[in-house]
């Protein structure tokens, strides 16, 4: 068994009730349970970010989109992508990028 990185990316941001923000937290919280044990690590959401280039200089906000990560167990990558499916982030427009996690 592999390690997999799901690196969320898009999704719309914080709902903007309560109420909302609850049924987005239940919803993620049914789909990561329905994972079971292939969930290594849940992760988090990620809040502001920095970009720092070669020379050192630092600059607001990383062009890469991520807006958070879990990390799952699975027998290959196109295992690990068939987790994705029914992912919280596609209801909010964002997408699921999965990379292999490569021991070292």
């Amino acid at each position: 068994m592999g390690k997999y990185v799901f690196a969320y990316k898009g999704g719309g941001g914080m709902a903007p009730t309560e109420e909302e923000q609850q049924q987005v937290m239940a919803a993620w919280g049914a789909w990561l349970g329905g994972l079971g044990d292939a969930v290594v690590e849940i992760g988090n959401p990620f809040a502001a970010s920095k970009s720092v280039a070669a020379d050192g200089s630092v600059t607001d906000g990383a062009a890469g989109g991520l807006t958070g990560f879990s990390v799952i167990s699975a027998g290959s990558l196109d295992a690990a992508a068939g987790f994705a499916n029914g992912c919280p982030i596609f209801a909010a427009g964002g997408a699921v990028e999965v990379y292999e996690a490569v021991e070292m």
